[in-house]
């Protein structure tokens, strides 16, 4: 039988803290190398599939909801000396943040879905839609509320059928190129003039995503915790050699 090519959530998990470190790398010892945040940008979409899969995956939603929260605390300190130079940079919180209210919302939707009355599901996805990005955007967690919007993107579309992977494209196309917006590149393909966006290659990080197919792949508990440990160290290590300099 033949074998096709397929990525292990561990794998996808070191893809994610690779396209991490490179834009980080861009934010502040690189800045000059704008190929490293193009890359980047696949970073997140990672991620926060992975936060869904976690989420189906996990036996105790309540551990696995504080263990991120312990992680998103801890991280606060680096992700602000990095982003703001200080310890304390309220107006921008660091990206475990975002990930948690993408998992809480899930949680609720979840309830209400056991319920089995399909109107309180309906009304309980659009309120926590609703309350999800208004929380992202006001709390200012990275990539705000489109942030969150975008790990309610990877549980709707929780799946392999054909018209969740159209939704998506369609979702994180309006959600990184209408909504984030960012840079553009003008471009000429075919004798027409395009506009590439910077941060609609995050779409790309699709490819990876759509490669796994369920197997987890190297799993232990101190791979999760490296996993989880990654984010905090990497960014108080750039931090401290960009003051050093």
């Amino acid at each position: 039988m033949k074998k096709t090519f397929d990525l292990s959530a561990a794998a996808l998990h070191i893809l994610a803290m690779t396209f991490m470190l490179m834009d980080h790398l861009w934010a502040t010892l690189l800045s000059s190398q704008m190929w490293l945040t193009h890359v980047g940008r696949l970073a997140f979409p990672i991620f926060a599939f992975l936060a869904v899969e976690g989420y189906f995956h996990t036996r105790s939603f309540k551990r696995y909801a504080l263990r991120m929260l312990l992680f998103a605390v801890l991280s606060e300190v680096p992700f602000d000396l990095m982003y703001g130079g200080t310890v304390f940079y309220p107006v921008h919180q660091n990206v475990i943040w975002t990930l948690l209210l993408g998992l809480l919302g899930i949680r609720l939707m979840e309830a209400a879905r056991a319920k089995g009355k399909r109107w309180l599901y309906v009304l309980t996805c659009a309120a926590v839609v609703v309350l999800g990005f208004a929380l992202g955007t006001l709390g200012m967690v990275d990539y705000y509320g489109a942030g969150v919007l975008t790990v309610f993107v990877f549980y709707f579309f929780h799946g392999r059928e054909w018209w969740k992977l159209l939704g998506q494209i369609l979702a994180l196309y309006w959600i990184n190129v209408r909504m984030l917006g960012g840079q553009v590149y003008p471009m000429t393909i075919l004798g027409m003039d395009v506009e590439l966006s910077q941060q609609g290659l995050a779409l790309l990080a699709l490819v990876p995503i759509w490669l796994y197919r369920g197997r987890q792949g190297h799993h232990s508990r101190a791979f999760q915790y490296v996993c989880y440990a990654f984010y905090p160290v990497h960014m108080l290590i750039l931090a401290l050699i960009l003051r050093a300099l």
